[in-house]
Protein backbone atom coordinates (compact mmCIF):
# COMPACT_ATOMS: atom_id res chain seq x y z
CA UNK A 1 0.00 0.00 0.00
CA UNK A 2 1.00 3.57 -0.37
CA UNK A 3 1.99 5.69 2.28
CA UNK A 4 -0.16 8.53 2.35
CA UNK A 5 1.29 10.11 5.58
CA UNK A 6 0.16 13.79 6.35
CA UNK A 7 3.05 15.92 6.47
CA UNK A 8 2.94 19.85 5.91
CA UNK A 9 4.44 21.49 3.05
CA UNK A 10 7.76 23.53 3.37
CA UNK A 11 7.74 27.35 2.91
CA UNK A 12 10.71 28.92 0.85
CA UNK A 13 11.68 31.77 3.40
CA UNK A 14 12.65 33.97 0.46
CA UNK A 15 9.19 34.10 -0.64
CA UNK A 16 8.32 36.94 1.19
CA UNK A 17 10.69 39.00 -0.88
CA UNK A 18 9.56 37.73 -3.53
CA UNK A 19 6.59 38.41 -2.86
CA UNK A 20 7.24 42.37 -2.16
CA UNK A 21 9.13 42.54 -5.69
CA UNK A 22 5.90 40.88 -7.65
CA UNK A 23 4.00 43.77 -5.70
CA UNK A 24 6.27 46.46 -6.54
CA UNK A 25 6.02 45.12 -10.43
CA UNK A 26 2.21 45.49 -10.63
CA UNK A 27 1.71 48.82 -8.68
CA UNK A 28 4.86 50.25 -11.04
CA UNK A 29 2.83 49.24 -13.69
CA UNK A 30 -0.69 50.54 -12.82
CA UNK A 31 0.58 53.64 -11.76
CA UNK A 32 2.38 54.50 -15.02
CA UNK A 33 -1.15 53.82 -16.71
CA UNK A 34 -2.81 55.79 -14.40
CA UNK A 35 -0.49 58.76 -14.68
CA UNK A 36 0.60 57.95 -18.22
CA UNK A 37 4.18 58.59 -16.76
CA UNK A 38 5.80 55.60 -18.88
CA UNK A 39 4.91 53.88 -21.98
CA UNK A 40 3.57 50.12 -21.65
CA UNK A 41 4.36 47.51 -23.77
CA UNK A 42 2.28 43.82 -23.50
CA UNK A 43 4.67 40.85 -24.76
CA UNK A 44 4.91 37.28 -24.82
CA UNK A 45 6.16 35.52 -22.02
CA UNK A 46 9.30 34.32 -24.43
CA UNK A 47 8.91 37.11 -26.64
CA UNK A 48 11.24 39.96 -27.20
CA UNK A 49 11.03 41.62 -23.65
CA UNK A 50 14.92 42.14 -23.06
CA UNK A 51 14.13 45.13 -26.31
CA UNK A 52 11.29 46.64 -24.56
CA UNK A 53 13.29 46.91 -21.43
CA UNK A 54 16.03 48.50 -23.34
CA UNK A 55 14.07 51.30 -24.87
CA UNK A 56 12.14 52.49 -21.98
CA UNK A 57 9.06 50.67 -21.81
CA UNK A 58 6.99 48.71 -19.01
CA UNK A 59 6.42 45.03 -19.35
CA UNK A 60 3.22 43.79 -18.56
CA UNK A 61 2.63 39.82 -20.11
CA UNK A 62 -0.78 38.89 -20.25
CA UNK A 63 -0.01 35.05 -19.75
CA UNK A 64 1.25 36.06 -15.99
CA UNK A 65 -2.46 37.13 -15.99
CA UNK A 66 -3.64 34.48 -17.46
CA UNK A 67 -2.27 32.00 -14.94
CA UNK A 68 -3.36 34.27 -11.41
CA UNK A 69 -6.49 33.66 -13.18
CA UNK A 70 -6.34 29.96 -13.28
CA UNK A 71 -4.47 30.07 -9.81
CA UNK A 72 -7.33 31.59 -8.35
CA UNK A 73 -10.13 29.53 -9.78
CA UNK A 74 -12.19 32.31 -11.29
CA UNK A 75 -10.78 31.36 -14.85
CA UNK A 76 -13.86 28.88 -15.59
CA UNK A 77 -16.76 31.02 -15.31
CA UNK A 78 -14.86 33.63 -17.29
CA UNK A 79 -13.96 31.38 -20.69
CA UNK A 80 -17.76 31.04 -21.81
CA UNK A 81 -17.41 35.12 -21.63
CA UNK A 82 -14.74 34.86 -24.30
CA UNK A 83 -16.66 31.80 -26.05
CA UNK A 84 -19.87 33.87 -26.55
CA UNK A 85 -17.88 36.41 -28.45
CA UNK A 86 -16.55 33.61 -30.95
CA UNK A 87 -13.64 32.10 -29.64
CA UNK A 88 -13.57 28.57 -29.36
CA UNK A 89 -13.43 26.34 -26.29
CA UNK A 90 -10.96 24.63 -27.89
CA UNK A 91 -7.97 26.98 -27.44
CA UNK A 92 -6.20 27.93 -25.19
CA UNK A 93 -7.92 28.56 -22.00
CA UNK A 94 -5.08 31.42 -20.69
CA UNK A 95 -6.76 33.61 -23.51
CA UNK A 96 -10.04 33.17 -23.01
CA UNK A 97 -9.80 33.59 -19.53
CA UNK A 98 -8.05 36.45 -19.79
CA UNK A 99 -10.26 38.09 -22.33
CA UNK A 100 -13.41 37.16 -20.36
CA UNK A 101 -11.59 39.16 -17.37
CA UNK A 102 -11.17 42.59 -19.18
CA UNK A 103 -14.74 42.14 -20.70
CA UNK A 104 -16.09 41.04 -17.19
CA UNK A 105 -14.04 44.12 -15.70
CA UNK A 106 -12.63 41.19 -13.18
CA UNK A 107 -9.16 40.40 -12.22
CA UNK A 108 -7.34 38.65 -9.35
CA UNK A 109 -5.18 42.16 -9.11
CA UNK A 110 -7.27 43.63 -7.40
CA UNK A 111 -7.71 41.01 -4.80
CA UNK A 112 -3.92 40.59 -4.14
CA UNK A 113 -2.95 44.36 -4.78
CA UNK A 114 -5.44 46.47 -3.28
CA UNK A 115 -5.77 49.50 -4.90
CA UNK A 116 -5.32 48.16 -8.26
CA UNK A 117 -8.61 47.86 -10.54
CA UNK A 118 -7.69 46.58 -13.93
CA UNK A 119 -4.84 45.31 -15.95
CA UNK A 120 -2.58 48.18 -17.27
CA UNK A 121 -3.70 49.40 -20.78
CA UNK A 122 -0.64 49.24 -23.63
CA UNK A 123 0.71 51.57 -25.90
CA UNK A 124 1.94 48.74 -28.04
CA UNK A 125 2.03 44.55 -27.95
CA UNK A 126 4.58 42.39 -29.04
CA UNK A 127 4.41 39.19 -29.35
CA UNK A 128 6.75 35.79 -30.53
CA UNK A 129 5.05 32.50 -31.84
CA UNK A 130 7.34 30.46 -30.45
CA UNK A 131 4.90 29.29 -27.96
CA UNK A 132 1.68 28.86 -30.35
CA UNK A 133 -0.54 31.08 -32.65
CA UNK A 134 -3.15 31.76 -30.15
CA UNK A 135 -0.25 34.13 -28.18
CA UNK A 136 -0.73 36.54 -32.11
CA UNK A 137 -4.69 36.51 -31.85
CA UNK A 138 -4.53 36.96 -28.23
CA UNK A 139 -2.15 40.27 -28.87
CA UNK A 140 -3.99 41.34 -31.68
CA UNK A 141 -7.44 40.76 -29.89
CA UNK A 142 -6.30 43.96 -27.12
CA UNK A 143 -4.40 45.95 -30.13
CA UNK A 144 -8.01 45.96 -31.59
CA UNK A 145 -9.59 46.48 -28.02
CA UNK A 146 -7.00 49.32 -27.23
CA UNK A 147 -6.75 50.48 -30.50
CA UNK A 148 -3.10 50.11 -29.80
CA UNK A 149 0.08 48.48 -32.32
CA UNK A 150 0.18 45.27 -32.74
CA UNK A 151 3.65 43.30 -33.96
CA UNK A 152 5.76 40.36 -33.71
CA UNK A 153 7.75 37.52 -34.64
CA UNK A 154 6.87 34.70 -36.87
CA UNK A 155 9.13 31.39 -35.39
CA UNK A 156 9.81 28.35 -37.01
CA UNK A 157 8.41 25.03 -35.58
CA UNK A 158 9.04 21.51 -35.05
CA UNK A 159 12.82 22.52 -35.19
CA UNK A 160 15.72 19.90 -34.54
CA UNK A 161 18.91 21.62 -34.88
CA UNK A 162 19.34 25.11 -34.82
CA UNK A 163 20.73 26.85 -37.67
CA UNK A 164 22.59 29.75 -38.43
CA UNK A 165 19.55 30.17 -41.00
CA UNK A 166 16.74 30.19 -37.91
CA UNK A 167 19.00 32.98 -35.93
CA UNK A 168 19.61 34.99 -39.01
CA UNK A 169 15.77 35.18 -39.61
CA UNK A 170 14.21 35.62 -35.76
CA UNK A 171 17.47 38.20 -35.18
CA UNK A 172 16.15 40.27 -38.46
CA UNK A 173 12.54 39.85 -37.41
CA UNK A 174 13.48 41.88 -34.07
CA UNK A 175 15.92 44.71 -35.46
CA UNK A 176 12.74 45.13 -37.61
CA UNK A 177 10.26 45.57 -34.99
CA UNK A 178 13.01 48.65 -33.41
CA UNK A 179 11.22 51.79 -35.74
CA UNK A 180 7.77 51.15 -34.40
CA UNK A 181 8.63 51.01 -30.90
CA UNK A 182 10.90 53.65 -31.28
CA UNK A 183 7.83 55.96 -32.57
CA UNK A 184 5.71 55.09 -29.59
CA UNK A 185 8.22 55.71 -27.19
CA UNK A 186 9.26 58.67 -28.43
CA UNK A 187 13.30 57.53 -27.64
CA UNK A 188 16.22 56.06 -29.86
CA UNK A 189 17.15 52.72 -29.87
CA UNK A 190 20.13 52.46 -27.43
CA UNK A 191 22.94 49.67 -28.39
CA UNK A 192 24.65 50.02 -24.85
CA UNK A 193 21.43 50.11 -22.90
CA UNK A 194 20.40 46.69 -24.47
CA UNK A 195 23.50 44.96 -23.90
CA UNK A 196 22.91 46.49 -20.13
CA UNK A 197 19.74 44.31 -20.16
CA UNK A 198 20.59 41.80 -21.99
CA UNK A 199 23.43 41.00 -19.37
CA UNK A 200 20.69 41.21 -16.27
CA UNK A 201 18.69 38.82 -18.35
CA UNK A 202 21.36 36.46 -18.57
CA UNK A 203 22.22 36.25 -14.82
CA UNK A 204 19.10 36.03 -14.32
CA UNK A 205 18.78 32.88 -16.38
CA UNK A 206 21.92 31.57 -14.82
CA UNK A 207 20.65 31.61 -11.68
CA UNK A 208 17.45 30.57 -12.27
CA UNK A 209 18.92 27.19 -14.00
CA UNK A 210 21.12 26.99 -10.95
CA UNK A 211 18.12 27.42 -8.49
CA UNK A 212 16.36 24.44 -10.54
CA UNK A 213 19.44 22.41 -10.64
CA UNK A 214 19.41 21.83 -6.59
CA UNK A 215 16.66 19.45 -7.28
CA UNK A 216 19.31 17.24 -8.65
CA UNK A 217 20.13 16.65 -4.86
CA UNK A 218 18.46 13.57 -3.26
CA UNK A 219 16.56 14.37 -1.57
CA UNK A 220 15.11 17.78 -3.64
CA UNK A 221 15.03 21.06 -2.03
CA UNK A 222 12.56 22.89 -4.32
CA UNK A 223 9.84 20.49 -5.89
CA UNK A 224 7.92 21.55 -9.17
CA UNK A 225 5.14 22.96 -7.36
CA UNK A 226 7.84 25.73 -5.62
CA UNK A 227 8.83 25.98 -9.15
CA UNK A 228 5.86 27.35 -10.53
CA UNK A 229 5.74 29.89 -8.32
CA UNK A 230 9.60 31.10 -7.52
CA UNK A 231 9.53 31.60 -11.74
CA UNK A 232 8.20 34.64 -11.41
CA UNK A 233 10.68 37.29 -11.39
CA UNK A 234 12.26 34.81 -13.76
CA UNK A 235 9.11 35.78 -16.31
CA UNK A 236 7.93 39.26 -15.58
CA UNK A 237 11.51 40.95 -13.89
CA UNK A 238 13.88 39.48 -16.25
CA UNK A 239 16.42 41.99 -17.79
CA UNK A 240 16.16 43.70 -14.31
CA UNK A 241 18.38 43.86 -11.26
CA UNK A 242 15.65 42.64 -9.05
CA UNK A 243 15.40 39.82 -10.48
CA UNK A 244 18.85 39.19 -10.12
CA UNK A 245 19.05 40.07 -6.37
CA UNK A 246 16.14 37.60 -5.58
CA UNK A 247 17.49 34.27 -7.43
CA UNK A 248 20.48 34.84 -5.43
CA UNK A 249 18.97 34.93 -2.20
CA UNK A 250 16.47 31.86 -2.94
CA UNK A 251 19.95 29.87 -4.64
CA UNK A 252 21.61 30.71 -1.27
CA UNK A 253 18.66 29.33 0.22
CA UNK A 254 18.40 26.24 -1.60
CA UNK A 255 22.22 25.52 -1.61
CA UNK A 256 21.70 25.70 2.08
CA UNK A 257 18.57 22.81 2.25
CA UNK A 258 20.93 20.86 -0.13
CA UNK A 259 24.15 21.06 2.05
CA UNK A 260 21.67 20.04 5.69
CA UNK A 261 19.68 17.30 3.44
CA UNK A 262 16.95 18.97 3.73
CA UNK A 263 14.19 18.07 1.12
CA UNK A 264 10.63 20.03 -0.34
CA UNK A 265 9.39 16.58 0.59
CA UNK A 266 10.03 14.75 3.94
CA UNK A 267 11.17 11.56 3.60
CA UNK A 268 10.87 11.59 -0.11
CA UNK A 269 10.84 8.56 -1.61
CA UNK A 270 9.94 8.86 -5.12
CA UNK A 271 11.11 11.03 -8.01
CA UNK A 272 8.67 12.37 -10.74
CA UNK A 273 9.06 14.27 -13.51
CA UNK A 274 6.54 17.02 -15.05
CA UNK A 275 6.02 17.97 -18.52
CA UNK A 276 3.48 19.91 -19.99
CA UNK A 277 1.43 22.64 -17.82
CA UNK A 278 0.75 22.93 -14.92
CA UNK A 279 -3.01 22.71 -13.38
CA UNK A 280 -2.99 25.89 -12.30
CA UNK A 281 -5.92 25.71 -10.02
CA UNK A 282 -5.27 22.63 -8.62
CA UNK A 283 -1.21 23.46 -7.07
CA UNK A 284 -1.83 23.16 -3.56
CA UNK A 285 -3.92 20.06 -3.14
CA UNK A 286 -1.74 18.64 -6.04
CA UNK A 287 1.22 19.95 -3.75
CA UNK A 288 0.02 18.24 -0.71
CA UNK A 289 -1.00 14.79 -2.33
CA UNK A 290 2.36 13.86 -3.55
CA UNK A 291 4.00 15.45 -0.26
CA UNK A 292 1.74 12.93 1.34
CA UNK A 293 3.05 10.26 -0.73
CA UNK A 294 6.78 11.24 -0.29
CA UNK A 295 6.79 11.64 -4.10
CA UNK A 296 8.83 14.61 -5.27
CA UNK A 297 8.20 16.16 -8.87
CA UNK A 298 11.82 17.31 -8.50
CA UNK A 299 11.54 18.87 -12.54
CA UNK A 300 9.52 20.19 -15.32
CA UNK A 301 9.50 21.02 -18.97
CA UNK A 302 7.94 23.98 -18.22
CA UNK A 303 9.69 25.54 -15.26
CA UNK A 304 13.37 25.16 -17.33
CA UNK A 305 11.36 26.90 -20.36
CA UNK A 306 12.44 30.22 -19.02
CA UNK A 307 16.39 28.97 -18.81
CA UNK A 308 17.97 31.30 -21.48
CA UNK A 309 21.90 29.57 -21.50
CA UNK A 310 22.95 30.92 -25.08
CA UNK A 311 21.84 35.02 -23.87
CA UNK A 312 25.14 36.98 -24.74
CA UNK A 313 25.33 41.00 -24.20
CA UNK A 314 27.99 41.37 -26.89
CA UNK A 315 26.24 39.81 -29.52
CA UNK A 316 22.08 40.87 -28.21
CA UNK A 317 19.82 40.23 -31.54
CA UNK A 318 21.48 37.22 -32.31
CA UNK A 319 21.87 35.37 -29.10
CA UNK A 320 18.37 36.41 -27.81
CA UNK A 321 17.05 34.62 -31.52
CA UNK A 322 18.90 31.70 -30.41
CA UNK A 323 17.86 31.47 -26.87
CA UNK A 324 14.16 32.27 -27.96
CA UNK A 325 14.39 29.39 -30.96
CA UNK A 326 15.88 26.93 -28.63
CA UNK A 327 12.81 26.43 -26.58
CA UNK A 328 11.57 23.06 -25.85
CA UNK A 329 8.23 24.11 -27.66
CA UNK A 330 9.16 24.80 -30.84
CA UNK A 331 11.73 21.88 -31.14
CA UNK A 332 11.16 18.71 -33.49
CA UNK A 333 9.64 15.72 -30.91
CA UNK A 334 13.35 13.88 -31.83
CA UNK A 335 14.52 16.31 -29.72
CA UNK A 336 12.40 16.56 -26.97
CA UNK A 337 12.82 13.22 -26.23
CA UNK A 338 16.52 13.84 -26.02
CA UNK A 339 15.76 16.26 -23.88
CA UNK A 340 13.85 14.65 -21.64
CA UNK A 341 15.72 11.63 -21.62
CA UNK A 342 19.02 13.68 -20.20
CA UNK A 343 16.44 15.33 -17.48
CA UNK A 344 15.46 11.86 -16.39
CA UNK A 345 18.94 11.31 -15.70
CA UNK A 346 20.39 14.29 -14.05
CA UNK A 347 17.57 14.44 -11.80
CA UNK A 348 17.39 10.53 -10.97
CA UNK A 349 13.15 10.03 -11.98
CA UNK A 350 11.77 7.26 -11.20
CA UNK A 351 8.45 7.87 -13.49
CA UNK A 352 6.74 10.90 -16.10
CA UNK A 353 3.94 12.70 -15.54
CA UNK A 354 2.56 14.41 -19.00
CA UNK A 355 -0.39 16.49 -18.40
CA UNK A 356 -2.60 16.16 -21.24
CA UNK A 357 -3.70 20.15 -21.35
CA UNK A 358 -7.15 20.03 -23.13
CA UNK A 359 -6.71 23.57 -24.41
CA UNK A 360 -2.84 23.75 -25.08
CA UNK A 361 -1.94 20.81 -27.71
CA UNK A 362 1.51 23.17 -28.01
CA UNK A 363 2.56 22.14 -24.73
CA UNK A 364 1.05 18.67 -24.51
CA UNK A 365 3.27 15.91 -25.64
CA UNK A 366 1.54 12.92 -25.03
CA UNK A 367 -0.75 12.78 -28.06
CA UNK A 368 1.68 10.89 -30.85
CA UNK A 369 3.11 8.59 -28.90
CA UNK A 370 6.07 10.44 -27.09
CA UNK A 371 5.31 8.74 -23.35
CA UNK A 372 5.51 5.22 -24.51
CA UNK A 373 8.37 5.79 -26.91
CA UNK A 374 10.05 6.96 -24.08
CA UNK A 375 9.30 3.83 -21.81
CA UNK A 376 10.30 1.44 -24.42
CA UNK A 377 13.52 2.77 -25.13
CA UNK A 378 14.37 4.06 -21.29
CA UNK A 379 12.44 1.44 -19.14
CA UNK A 380 10.68 4.82 -17.80
CA UNK A 381 6.89 4.29 -16.05
CA UNK A 382 4.78 6.95 -17.03
CA UNK A 383 1.44 8.40 -16.68
CA UNK A 384 -1.25 10.91 -18.81
CA UNK A 385 -3.45 13.11 -16.45
CA UNK A 386 -6.22 14.73 -18.81
CA UNK A 387 -6.54 17.87 -17.57
CA UNK A 388 -6.04 22.05 -18.47
CA UNK A 389 -4.17 24.75 -17.32
CA UNK A 390 -6.60 27.19 -16.48
CA UNK A 391 -10.00 25.00 -17.64
CA UNK A 392 -11.03 23.16 -14.69
CA UNK A 393 -13.99 21.85 -16.09
CA UNK A 394 -11.67 19.44 -18.20
CA UNK A 395 -9.72 18.09 -14.78
CA UNK A 396 -11.53 15.44 -12.68
CA UNK A 397 -9.93 15.81 -9.03
CA UNK A 398 -10.83 12.16 -8.00
CA UNK A 399 -10.25 10.61 -10.95
CA UNK A 400 -6.85 12.03 -10.88
CA UNK A 401 -5.92 11.54 -7.41
CA UNK A 402 -6.85 7.64 -7.75
CA UNK A 403 -4.50 7.52 -10.36
CA UNK A 404 -1.46 8.78 -9.27
CA UNK A 405 -2.01 7.39 -6.14
CA UNK A 406 -2.09 3.81 -8.50
CA UNK A 407 0.84 5.05 -9.99
CA UNK A 408 3.23 5.86 -7.18
CA UNK A 409 2.06 2.28 -5.89
CA UNK A 410 3.27 0.84 -8.65
CA UNK A 411 6.44 2.58 -8.40
CA UNK A 412 7.26 1.46 -4.84
CA UNK A 413 6.85 -2.12 -6.13
CA UNK A 414 9.48 -1.76 -8.77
Amino acid sequence: MVDKTSVPRKEIKSSGQMKKIMSDYFYELDGAAKNKSRKIAWCTSVGPAELLRAMGFLVYFPENHGAMLGASRVATDLIPVANAIGYSPDICSYLTSDVGSYLKKQTPLSRAYPGIDSVPRPDVLVYNTNQCRDVKDWMAWFGREFKAPCIGIETHRGVGEVTAAHVKSIAEQTKALIPALEKVSGRKYDESEMKTVMALSKECSVLWRKVLETSSAVPAPLSFFDSTIQMGPAVVLRGTRQAVDYYKSLLAELEERVKNKEGAVEGEKIRLYWDGMPVWGKLRPMSELFTGLKTCVVASTYCSSWVFDAFDPAEPFESMARAYIELFIVRSDEYKEKYIENMIRKYKVHGLIFHDAKTCPNNTNSRYGMPQRLQERLGIPYIIIPGDLNDLRCYSEEQTKTAIEAFIEQLNNI
